[in-house]
C-alpha cells in the first residue's frame, strides 16, 4: 500500500474538491442558459407600451376635446371670476378642476376599454396568458405592442 504525507492528502483533497465544484459550476451555468433562452422563446407573458398609444386617433380625438373643454372653463372662470375675493375664485377653481378632472375620466373610460379589449384579443391569438406593462418588464415577456396598434387603427 502507498503511503502518503499529510500534506499530500491535503493536496489531494483540494483537488478533488475544487473539480468537483468547478463541475457543479459548470453544470448550473449551462442549465441556467438553457432555461433562459427557453423561457423567453416559448413565454405566455406579453408586454405591451402604452406610452404607444398617445398616437391612435382615439385618444387625439379625446385630448383635442380635452383641450377644448379646458379652454372653455378658462373663459367661463375669467369672466365668473372678476367679481369675485380671492377666498371665492380659490373655490371656484377648485370646483372647474373637479369638473374636467371627471370629464377626462369619462371621455377616457370608453378609450381604455378599447385599448384593453384590443390587447385581450392579440394576447388570445397568441396564446399569451398574462400581459404586463413594458415599463413594469426587465427581461423578456413578448412584445405585443406593434400588433395591439395596428388592430385599433384598423
Amino acid at each position: 500500500m502507498v503511503q502518503l504525507k499529510k500534506t499530500q492528502v491535503k493536496i489531494i483533497s483540494v483537488l478533488i474538491a475544487l473539480v468537483f465544484v468547478g463541475s457543479v459550476v459548470a453544470l448550473a451555468l449551462s442549465q441556467s442558459n438553457n432555461s433562459i433562452a427557453n423561457a423567453a422563446a416559448s413565454s405566455n407573458v406579453g408586454v405591451v407600451d402604452y406610452a404607444q398609444f398617445g398616437s391612435i386617433k382615439d385618444v387625439t380625438d379625446m385630448q383635442a376635446q380635452m383641450q377644448q373643454l379646458a379652454q372653455d372653463a378658462e373663459k367661463e372662470f375669467n369672466e365668473k371670476a372678476a367679481n369675485m375675493s380671492d377666498e371665492q375664485k380659490q373655490e371656484y377653481y377648485q370646483q372647474t378642476m373637479q369638473r374636467l378632472q371627471q370629464q377626462q375620466a369619462d371621455m377616457m373610460e370608453p378609450v381604455r376599454a378599447k385599448i384593453e379589449a384590443a390587447v385581450k384579443e392579440v394576447a388570445d391569438a397568441k396564446g399569451i396568458t398574462v400581459v404586463i406593462n413594458k415599463e413594469a418588464v426587465v427581461y423578456g415577456g413578448t412584445d405585443l405592442t406593434q400588433d395591439v396598434l395596428k388592430k385599433l387603427n384598423k
